[in-house]
């Protein structure tokens, strides 16, 4: 029997580097085999790693202050590591009390000749900022680190800010081979639970301890004691299109549903939605000021009160409120919303300006409704239970002729339909205070593109020439405009410096508007190619949709989210005349990702003494879930090696 030495090499080495890898996961405790392992192989990019972590919330007995007791245990792998033995304790303050951290201990362990030494932090060396009028810091570095170092350290919070139980993190930017929270909760107190990040739990268990709170005047609450573990979690790295890291970040969250004290007073926190939309009819920043009629024939022009056709009506209001008021880049959406100060001062917030634009369209005769919203980077919006704070951006629900369209008046590039691309983030509250809100899915049906048309000539001297028609539509078409309107100049130098082999003349738009949905532009070009001998060497894409794969991670744990539907074409006309022939072409190739998710199409044909070259790429989802990364890897390998590597060769006749 033939033995494959190779595979039994790996085999081997395989098993030394795990058998050196006997990290004390179970415990706080530092042992020699933490302190000798000095890798990680499941992950050999890590710098540090997070052995074992663990946090206990509980309800004082003596003074009922919420204490949770934390310890951590860490190696340091790399010298990039170094920064997480600095560490920053966030603590709140209000009017009424302040959080405190209290019996902090941290100790550096290093093995040095054989025998382990241990450095102890000193407490003169722990440091106190004030960070806003709401927050701050502890912080402290743990001493003598070196690559190998095995850190610990721990601490208690006191707090008397029960709304809030305290969260978990479970995950973070480093791996971690074992992370456990231990909660105690008293009966008195009912919150929701949300495990966030979607990442199965080792362990989950709950029971019940009677009487566990004791008051006076024979007062006593049962606990609900509960255990939560995962294990070999592995390091959240941020890539290209995502929405915020807090979406997806494994992690346990408490929010307070009810509270009732020991004389059976109950306070309800949690709200129904039937009361949330109660109560934002009622609100002085929202319900009020979209129930203010303004005046539309002092603000609107003849021409637009009188126009007969409900889109076109539409249209021409929103360019009014686009045109006439600026956002002041504040977001401040249940606060500060004054409609009678934006008309004034023509610049206001987001709720001002989109509450404007509801008020007007709503006096116009059109369908309207506002959305309440989560951008990207603020996280997603519960949907369980309503959570206001959760939202920050007013957008505008319009109805016309059967179809609903969304619609921002705070950016002037923005088309009518369209919204930033920070608003694309799942869905949205849409408030109806007669029939009650309702949640709605913000989507967009037509898929962004950029389109190319290339056409070069190459005459008897080698020189090449030629021109580039660009349409731009979509999101594109939003970027290309906020980059050229401004400053067209700086737009044009841009360009020419993204293209430093082609000398650009010529440059027109054709299109109108700073807010019309499409962006067209054309230009003349001329540049080099390689010359070798009697051969030239070309490659057809003088243009590319990327310069290298954003795709870098050996595995995504979350999803690839785009915001929207993506196309890409490019077409390379080359007339070469009579002086040459062709001896190679661009290699054709079709590829598809799974289920029909996306294209990928190059394709080359040759007609007398013409030579046409087409790419045509296809995301046909915004959003793809994490199974397809390696797909989606792959793909965008083949995108760029299309772009960087595709050779047109010809030879002088």
């Amino acid at each position: 029997m033939k033995i494959n030495l190779t595979v039994l090499l790996f085999a081997f080495l395989g098993f030394i580097s795990f058998s050196q890898e006997r990290y004390n996961s179970e415990s706080y405790n530092v042992t020699l085999d933490d302190l000798k392992s000095s890798t990680f192989v499941k992950d050999s990019t890590a710098n540090a790693l997070v052995i074992y972590e663990k946090g206990n919330s509980y309800v004082d007995k003596d003074e009922f202050n919420l204490r949770t007791e934390v310890q951590y245990k860490i190696k340091i792998l790399k010298r990039e590591g170094f920064n997480n033995a600095n560490v920053i304790i966030h603590l709140y303050s209000s009017e009424r009390s302040d959080e405190k951290a209290t019996k902090i201990k941290a100790t550096t362990y290093n093995l040095e000749n054989g025998n382990v030494i241990k450095t102890n932090l000193n407490d003169k060396d722990i440091f106190t900022e004030k960070y806003d009028e709401n927050h701050t810091l502890v912080k402290f570095a743990l001493p003598n680190i070196k690559e190998g170092s095995v850190i610990t350290y721990s601490y208690t919070l006191i707090s008397r800010f029960m709304f809030n139980y305290k969260s978990w993190s479970f995950q973070s930017e480093i791996p971690k081979l074992h992370s456990e929270y231990t909660t105690s909760i008293p009966g008195n107190w009912d919150y929701n639970i949300k495990l966030i990040g979607g990442r199965q739990l080792f362990k989950n268990e709950s029971k019940v301890e009677k009487n566990c709170l004791i008051v006076s005047r024979g007062g006593s609450a049962d606990c609900s004691n509960s255990i939560y573990i995962m294990k070999d979690i592995p390091a959240f790295i941020e890539e290209d299109y995502m929405t915020t890291k807090s979406n997806y970040l494994a992690r346990i969250e408490y929010e307070l549903k009810t509270f009732q004290d020991f004389h059976g007073l109950k306070n309800d926190y949690t709200k129904s939605w039937k009361t949330v939309d109660d109560e934002l009819r009622k609100d002085a920043n929202i319900g009020r000021q979209l129930a203010k009629s303004v005046d539309t024939e002092m603000l609107l022009t003849p021409e637009i009160l009188n126009e007969t056709d409900a889109l076109k009506k539409a249209q021409r209001v929103y360019n009014y409120v686009q045109d006439n008021y600026t956002w002041n880049e504040e977001y401040k959406i249940f606060k500060e919303v004054s409609v009678k100060d934006l008309i004034k001062n023509k610049s206001g917030n987001v709720s001002s300006i989109n509450i404007l634009l509801h008020s007007l369209l709503d006096g116009a005769g059109i369908d309207v409704k506002p959305v309440l919203l989560s951008t990207r980077n603020n996280g997603f919006a519960t949907k369980i239970f309503p959570v206001i704070s959760e939202f920050n951006y007013l957008i505008v629900q319009a109805s016309i002729d059967g179809k609903k369209y969304l619609l921002d008046a705070t950016d002037k590039y923005l088309s009518f339909g369209d919204i930033p691309f920070k608003c694309l983030n799942g869905y949205g509250r849409l408030l109806d205070f007669k029939n009650g809100s309702d949640w709605i899915d913000i989507e967009l049906e037509t898929p962004s593109a950029i389109q190319y048309k290339v056409q070069v000539n190459l005459d008897d001297k080698e020189k090449l020439s030629g021109n580039v028609y660009v349409k731009n539509t979509g999101y594109h078409a939003l970027n290309s405009r906020k980059a050229y309107y401004p400053n067209k100049e700086t737009y044009l130098n841009k360009k020419q410096d993204k293209n430093i082999n082609i000398e650009i003349s010529n440059h027109q738009v054709l299109s109108e508007g700073k807010s019309n949905s499409d962006f067209i532009e054309t230009y003349d070009i001329e540049y080099e190619n390689s010359l070798t001998g009697d051969n030239i060497y070309l490659n057809p894409f003088i243009i590319k949709f990327f310069n290298e794969n954003p795709f870098k991670l050996q595995e995504r744990t979350y999803p690839i989210d785009f915001g929207y539907k993506d196309m890409y074409f490019y077409s390379f006309n080359l007339n070469f005349g009579e002086a040459y022939t062709v001896l190679e072409t661009p290699k054709d190739l079709a590829l598809n990702l799974p289920n029909g998710k996306g294209q990928l199409l190059i394709s080359s044909s040759l007609l007398g003494n013409s030579l046409n070259t087409i790419l045509r790429i296809k995301f046909n989802e915004a959003i793809y879930a994490p199974e397809y990364y390696p797909y989606l890897k792959e793909f965008m390998n083949k995108i760029v090696d299309i772009q960087t590597n595709s050779l047109i060769l010809l030879k002088r006749k």
